[in-house]
């Protein structure tokens, strides 16, 4: 490029962020300096800093992360009294008769708190001691830093910026640093008097190209002051003559316009839910606390199923059970375990405990709301669905996590069979999950027989396994007061999603990376 570009393609404010480097010898500015040097708003010179650097008028040069002090509330009110909590106390402390702890704390200036941290912490490095209940100064250097050198070398230099901005790090001796990063790193930001802000700070240099186009720039006389609007006022008055109207540039990019929108995985969810009433299903609704009872109880799981341990369900410590039996469903439940009851089995053969069943939890799976709904008369023939929020105690990893959501189903008449749940789960597992590929294997859970689980396949991670699913046994249908056969699953929707919004990791489902979520997932397709 061996001349400057068309002066009258460039935009006001690149106009004027071109300028702020006509003093600088070296054509170099901070993007920390540009705004002032600009005379225009820091959001409008990193505008026209991309633009610049997309026609290849300014490049950078370095990036350095630039720690920034500045006053919290507390530390402002410090400044005012002109001394730190510590400050005072070792004051007090060089005088005599030594104050004790209590004395300080009659002091209105601080809090009780303050002057607690204050005293626990010189005590701790050492600068003060303790003879009896008196408190002496042990370290008289250390002392002479917090009275002599802290206040005029940190909280002084605040008084006397003028705008009352931040500092930067480096500009202080390196003890008043060290005094900075313990602060800032040891105590909570509610009491801490300072605050320490990174951030990134870009040199700017002009190319050859952008120095050829400033010299333009300033032959021409151009300033950047341009009106973007011609108003009737303007020709009445014919001041439209005068002033320099700006240019149209179809080629540059307009500003982005972030909008309200769904996280990608509630978005998907609720697709979920379209999807499934669309179908004709209806929608089961259900506490988060649940009783063992209808957790597992109702379940025909037994009392002593390894699922009860306490490393694999959370149990509410306040109140920990329920205060009544919901009759007559116990007592059927019961008797199934026992020994079968009327279903014709011989249940599980044990004692089973009432007081265990009315044990409070976290619900732990999905099909607890199935239990709940056919206890309560359901329509037959009927199929219900729940989108249903789970926890159990589980290692988080990339496809398991220790709260999560299953899609559980219930589907119940007189010509209902183990066909009918096959091809509902591999329905769900290519439009639902949108996966390519999915299988069936041979599975075992207390409640249904036969049982299956469903796996499909992963771009990244290969075969996962969505959950399980089967024909609920009579031990649990007759007790609730259901006599026809009922297919049920418990699907893993959290890893449904991963498949069809191509997440590898099930933590990115409950990201809230506002940049991952708005770049990578933008154009992700959802459910429904």
């Amino acid at each position: 490029m061996n001349q400057p570009i068309d002066l009258s393609s460039l935009h006001a404010l690149e106009i004027k962020t071109l300028r702020a480097f006509e003093p600088r010898e070296d054509h170099e500015m901070t993007d920390a300096n540009l705004p002032q040097a600009a005379g225009i708003g820091p959001g409008q010179v990193r505008r026209a800093l991309e633009w610049l650097r997309s026609k290849g008028l300014i490049e950078v040069v370095s990036e350095a992360t630039v720690s920034t002090v500045s006053l919290t509330g507390s530390g402002v009110e410090q400044a005012r009294i002109g001394a730190t909590p510590e400050a005072a106390l070792l004051i007090r402390a060089g005088r005599e008769p030594a104050p004790t702890l209590r004395e300080l704390q009659e002091d209105s200036r601080f809090d009780r708190g303050e002057w607690g941290s204050a005293f626990g912490g010189l005590k701790a490095e050492g600068t003060i001691r303790q003879d009896g209940a008196a408190i002496r100064i042990a370290n008289p250097e250390r002392a002479a830093f917090y009275v002599e050198r802290l206040m005029p070398g940190l909280f002084g230099r605040f008084q006397r910026a003028a705008d009352g901005a931040g500092l930067n790090l480096g500009d202080f001796t390196e003890e008043i640093q060290s005094y900075i990063r313990e602060r800032t790193s040891k105590r909570g930001k509610e009491r801490a008097a300072i605050r320490v802000d990174e951030r990134l700070e870009r040199t700017y240099r002009l190319t050859s190209p952008g120095v050829r186009t400033l010299a333009g720039i300033l032959k021409t006389h151009l300033t950047g002051e341009e009106v973007s609007r011609l108003t009737p006022e303007m020709i009445r008055s014919a001041d439209w003559k005068n002033v320099s109207f700006r240019r149209y540039d179809i080629s540059i990019k307009p500003p982005r316009i972030l909008i309200g929108r769904l996280h990608p995985y509630r978005a998907y969810l609720d697709g979920v839910r379209r999807k499934l009433l669309s179908l004709g299903f209806e929608e089961m609704k259900g506490p988060l606390v649940e009783t063992e009872f209808w957790n597992m109880d109702a379940l025909f799981m037994p009392q002593f199923h390894a699922a009860r341990d306490i490393h694999d369900a959370y149990y509410v410590k306040e109140p920990a059970r329920s205060k009544a039996a919901e009759e007559p469903f116990f007592s059927k439940v019961a008797e199934a375990h026992a020994d079968g009851g009327d279903t014709g089995s011989r249940g599980w053969r044990y004692e089973f405990s009432p007081a265990r069943a009315r044990r409070l939890i976290l619900r732990s799976q999905g099909t607890a709301l199935s239990a709940r709904t056919l206890a309560s008369g359901p329509n037959i023939p009927g199929k219900y669905f729940a989108v249903a929020r789970c926890f159990r105690y589980d290692d988080v990893d990339a496809t398991h996590a220790a709260d999560f959501f299953q899609v559980e189903g219930i589907v119940l008449g007189e010509r209902i069979n183990f066909r009918s749940l096959l091809g509902l789960l591999k329905l769900f597992a290519l439009e639902i999950a949108q996966s390519e590929e999915c299988r069936f294997v041979p599975d075992y859970f207390p409640f249904t027989e036969p049982s299956v689980e469903l796996q499909a396949r992963h771009p990244s991670l290969g075969w996962i396994e969505f959950g399980g699913a089967g024909l609920f046994r009579p031990e649990l249908t007759r007790p609730l007061g259901v006599d026809v056969p009922v297919i049920a699953w418990g699907l893993g929707i959290d890893r449904m999603a991963m498949v069809a919004l191509g997440i590898d990791d099930i933590r990115d489902l409950f990201s809230t990376d506002l940049d991952l979520i708005r770049n990578e997932r933008e154009n992700r397709p959802a459910a429904g």
